[in-house]
């Protein structure tokens, strides 16, 4: 089934592109939330009006990007968890978690967007991927470390 995309989704396309989709995918996910729509004739002629203007927005939404990856690569985030005898941790470091921290740092972001928590097992410094746009992605730093009982 053909689909114009109305927001950039990973591993499908970017705002604007005429893709493929199985129909349950568009049916169950894509139109309910408002992500795509049908490539139909009115559609496909409202898509060739807009391709100016998709442009122009991506080249602001890309510079946007690049400045939060400024802001973001200049920040570390400390994160105080309960850890065993070993420094293995009881609680868990979330990207729930790490998208209030940087919230609190005045950065918005979508928690979805923060990739490998999974792999913050132990106290520790991490880099985690945070992806801001395709092919804009910024090097988080995390500092985890032992809460004081």
């Amino acid at each position: 089934m053909k689909v114009i995309l109305t927001d950039n989704i990973v591993r499908v396309g970017v705002k604007g592109d005429l893709v493929d989709v199985k129909p349950g995918y568009f049916r169950n996910y894509l139109n309910p939330q408002g992500l795509a729509v049908e490539a139909n004739k009115k559609n496909m002629a409202e898509l060739e009006e807009m391709q100016a203007k998709l442009k122009e927005e991506e080249a602001q939404n890309r510079k946007e990007a690049e400045e939060l990856k400024a802001k973001i690569e200049g920040l570390t985030i400390t994160q105080k968890v309960n850890v065993g005898e070993d420094g293995k941790l009881f609680g868990s470091v979330t990207n729930k978690s790490l998208a209030e921290a940087l919230a609190e740092n005045g950065i918005e972001i979508d928690r979805k967007r923060i990739e490998n928590v999974e792999s913050i097992k132990s106290v520790g410094e991490y880099e985690l991927n945070v992806r801001l746009y395709p092919e804009v992605n910024a090097n988080l730093k995390v500092e985890v470390v032992a809460e004081a009982e």
